[in-house]
């Protein structure tokens, strides 16, 4: 094959895959454009590596630059940036593609491959990037049902080997039959898979607070948002067993600043529920800080969840010492390096567990399962997308909390500073949204769960036995690769 075609055809693949997500949210998209990618890796096999490679890196920009778009409402530069980053993972996935689409039995290869690829990606550097995963293309799909069986790693495997079927269909159209009824399977076994809530134990009134902003994003005079929230809650006017609030909802430290503790305390106390807050808190330095979920009551603070998963450069700066002129610029729009935390997010309040995670933390499997491992009832996604509004991020991030919510059998929360906020039903079904930027109270019952979905348990050890099964795949294409040189 010629190595431009293979090259275009690559990016061209990967900017049908950004469509499968908002703001276009095609159905099947993602599937079609990896198996034509696998299309042109299969005839480029023979090719030089280096004409491979680069078709990873085109198919990477051609993915993740639409997709993650939204990125360019924080800065260009950091869109730029993410997106060589994670092209970066495509070069390695298509190394490793060229290597097992040539093994007997190459379809389940190239799954093992894919699933591991994007394992990798969502681990590394640092914390990783779990965005843009197969498996979250399933929303709104007969399979999404998967989640709830396998996880998200095998539910990625599984549209992976369905993409590999339609490569082997187009090579050789008497396979078109069975590749259609292996299809069809996939879908019938999806449509009959049971979603719903996992166990159905005690019913909790929520109160879901949208404060809104007092202007652009970090531009308003410190403690207006905090009023903000404090005058919605004021508004609540009928019994709620508990109040949640949105990431940086505040900005102030109410366990240094008194005042703000005291206002806290009074809120709870005319509500009469405890209330979820959450801010930036002071770290142990002058230098560092924490991005916090915190139970506050009548009786003052009580638990504390920390959100793990920082966002490098937006919320801590690595290697800051050795940023050399950029420092002064670093040092002026994140003057502290936030401080991640390492409990789950299973907090006590108003009679509940619950699993609190703080924006991108539910993009993350281990997050999500730890904290229904502490008992958590439902989960809450304390978020503050004030710095992409008007972006298809808010959509991206509230497709994934409603996949949570099959994954796991439970009702997701959602409090945002401007939105999405709202309430997803353990089927994915989204019970109520929020109108986007307008200040909102939204009061629901949720029923919490007393079980768990078969995804606790197998999510995790599929995804380390897939990604042996890639690793296999790539020494045993090493190995014959050797035998034939």
């Amino acid at each position: 094959m010629n190595p431009l075609f293979a090259i275009v055809g690559s990016a061209l693949a990967g900017v049908i895959a950004s469509t499968a997500f908002a703001p276009w949210d095609f159905p099947g998209a993602m599937v079609v454009a990896v198996a034509g990618w696998c299309w042109l890796l299969r005839r480029t096999a023979a090719s030089r590596v280096l004409t491979v490679l680069i078709a990873g890196f085109a198919f990477g920009w051609g993915y993740m630059g639409p997709l993650i778009w939204w990125m360019n409402a924080v800065d260009p530069a950091a869109w730029i940036a993410l997106v060589m980053a994670q092209a970066v993972f495509y070069v390695l996935i298509a190394w490793a593609l060229r290597a097992v689409l040539r093994l007997p039995g190459w379809p389940l290869w190239m799954a093992a491959v894919w699933t591991a690829g994007e394992s990798l990606r969502g681990a590394i550097p640092l914390s990783g990037f779990p965005w843009g995963r197969l498996a979250h293309t399933a929303i709104d799909t007969p399979v999404e049902s998967l989640v709830r069986l396998v996880g998200m790693p095998a539910t990625t495997f599984v549209l992976a080997l369905v993409a590999a079927l339609f490569v082997l269909a187009a090579e050789r159209p008497r396979r078109i039959v069975p590749v259609a009824g292996a299809t069809g399977a996939v879908l019938l076994c999806g449509a009959l898979l049971p979603v719903g809530l996992a166990g159905a134990g005690e019913s909790h009134r929520v109160a879901v607070v949208q404060g809104g902003t007092p202007g652009p994003f970090l531009q308003w005079p410190r403690g207006e948002i905090f009023e903000l929230h404090l005058e919605a809650t004021a508004g609540i006017d009928e019994p709620v067993d508990m109040v949640l609030w949105p990431e940086n909802a505040m900005d102030i430290d109410p366990l240094t600043e008194a005042w703000a503790g005291d206002r806290l305390t009074e809120a709870s106390r005319d509500v009469g529920a405890p209330i979820l807050a959450a801010g930036i808190l002071n770290g142990p330095t002058a230098t560092t800080a924490y991005n916090a979920g915190f139970v506050w009551t009548p009786r003052g603070h009580q638990e504390t969840y920390v959100k793990r998963k920082l966002v490098p450069y937006g919320e801590y700066v690595p290697l800051r010492q050795q940023l050399g002129d950029l420092v002064p610029r670093i040092d002026r729009d994140i003057p502290r390096d936030m401080l991640a935390g390492d409990e789950p997010g299973d907090l006590r309040i108003g009679g509940a567990v619950i699993g609190d995670t703080i924006c991108w933390d539910i993009a993350y499997d281990g997050i999500v399962r730890e904290a229904i491992g502490g008992g958590a009832e439902f989960l809450v996604v304390q978020t503050s997308n004030a710095s992409f509004e008007g972006t298809s991020q808010l959509r991206q991030q509230w497709n994934i909390s409603r996949l949570r919510a099959i994954e796991t059998g439970r009702y997701v929360v959602v409090p945002s500073t401007n939105g999405i906020s709202g309430v997803v039903a353990p089927d994915g079904e989204v019970v109520t949204e929020a109108p986007l930027l307008e200040p909102t109270v939204m009061i629901e019952d949720i029923t919490g769960a007393t079980g768990t979905t078969p995804a606790q348990r197998l999510a995790a050890p599929l995804e380390g036995l897939i990604a042996g099964l890639a690793l296999v795949g790539v020494v045993a294409a090493w190995r014959a690769a050797r035998r034939r040189g």
